[in-house]
């Protein structure tokens, strides 16, 4: 509708009680309540809500909406009459995709040549844009463990020179927008006994662009859900080329993706010393020394590093860098709470387990211990605090009357005995 015409009074019952706007497609659910699709199938299948927005009753299946057309002619036909004021008319809209149209096409893509395939994932990707409800009902046909295949069969950097295309990328690209459900990622986890991690990991090694960030984005999802025994066994080619996508900074919702990966990757098994040698560690100090001003990534960064310093070959390769301690400590009280604690877990795992004599004299010539004592003058967090405390006094003899530290911080310096 054109706001610089006359004001229209839309009947009540045209508006979707979600979006405050006319309804395209209306749709009723099992409570009697009309809503426009779009916005029922948004709040109940991508934010997981299972109750009727207005009534509050719970909904049994999002998949009972029932169109409403005589509702829907009702609005297209007060649109007409209202043409001259700049009213729209809506179209009739498609009906949603059936499960017997999904797995035609999939046993078509799967018995044909890879241009046959090439053509049938793109009716696919069509059918997935459609609606929410299509999504839902192309992953119980089966649709995800058949695009997994298509990514584990097919070479990630090759082109069919036809018609310049990768059934890998088109792959991904349906995959990212299905946004599969937890069970669906789980699946996709297990599916043909891990191959489809090693296939996300090629991906990210040789494929194209858009393909490597959507390798990531699906590779945060399932980790995000997974069992901590699906995340103990996983081999440390997926950590290098993770660890190669924060280094390329394709984007920073991808370098987020990645960083939240490992997060949910590093805690288990062996995967920490996996994460170490894949040179997660020189990485994520080059990150942060670029003073990220987003407090997200800073923030990220720091829980990593925070992990992967819990074993002693993380706290090898922190104290290897020359400016490994130095950008932990300038990070404390600049960003965050959180990146405070984080900074002051990593120190306090040096200080604990690694400090040796020059390790101790450089925390204090880099202006970590003054860091550490300013630390208990500001208001940052009592847990935050007992640790800097606990750091201070576990090497009071060396630091307790050094010149290095400004004679306004050392007032705060803890007695020890």
């Amino acid at each position: 509708m054109d706001h610089d015409e006359i004001e229209i009074d839309v009947p009540s019952f045209f508006v979707c009680p979600i979006s405050l706007e006319i309804m395209k497609d209306p749709v009723t659910v099992s409570t009697g309540i009309t809503y426009d699709r779009e916005s029922i199938e948004k709040w109940l299948i991508s934010k997981k809500n299972k109750t009727c927005p207005v009534t509050k009753q719970e909904l049994s299946d999002y998949t009972d909406l029932t169109p409403n057309h005589t509702l829907r002619r009702l609005i297209q036909a007060w649109c007409t009459l209202n043409a001259s004021q700049g009213v729209e008319r809506i179209p009739t809209p498609k009906p949603p995709t059936s499960k017997t149209q999904i797995t035609k096409l999939i046993k078509e893509a799967s018995h044909s040549s890879l241009t046959i395939q090439i053509n049938c994932l793109k009716r696919l990707k069509s059918i997935a844009s459609g609606s929410e409800t299509n999504k839902r009902i192309m992953e119980d046909a089966g649709v995800v463990e058949f695009l997994a295949s298509v990514v584990i069969n097919n070479d990630p950097a090759s082109l069919l020179s036809e018609i310049n295309v990768n059934p890998v990328d088109e792959a991904l690209s349906i995959l990212h927008n299905l946004h599969v459900s937890e069970t669906g990622l789980k699946n996709l986890l297990a599916f043909r006994n891990g191959e489809f991690i090693e296939s996300l990991t090629k991906v990210m090694q040789k494929g194209f662009f858009e393909s490597r960030a959507y390798a990531v984005f699906l590779l945060k999802s399932m980790s995000q859900v997974a069992e901590a025994v699906q995340l103990l066994h996983q081999k440390t080619e997926l950590f290098v080329e993770l660890v190669q996508v924060l280094k390329d900074q394709i984007s920073q919702k991808v370098s987020k993706a990645a960083l939240q990966t490992l997060i949910e990757l590093c805690p288990w098994g062996r995967n920490r010393i996996r994460g170490v040698e894949a040179g997660t560690v020189p990485v994520l100090i080059e990150l942060l020394l670029e003073n990220f001003k987003d407090r997200k990534p800073n923030e990220m960064m720091l829980v990593l590093l925070e992990n992967l310093c819990q074993c002693a070959e993380g706290r090898a390769e922190l104290l290897k860098h020359a400016a490994g301690l130095a950008v932990v400590s300038k990070k404390i009280l600049r960003v965050s709470t959180l990146a405070n604690d984080r900074a002051v877990r990593i120190l306090l795992s040096v200080s604990k387990f690694s400090a040796t004599p020059n390790v101790v004299q450089e925390m204090l010539k880099l202006g970590v211990v003054a860091k550490l004592c300013l630390v208990l003058q500001v208001d940052c967090g009592s847990k935050t605090k007992e640790k800097a405390r606990e750091i201070l006094k576990m090497h009071a003899r060396a630091w307790r009357n050094s010149p290095c530290i400004p004679s306004n911080l050392l007032s705060s310096y803890p007695n020890y005995v």
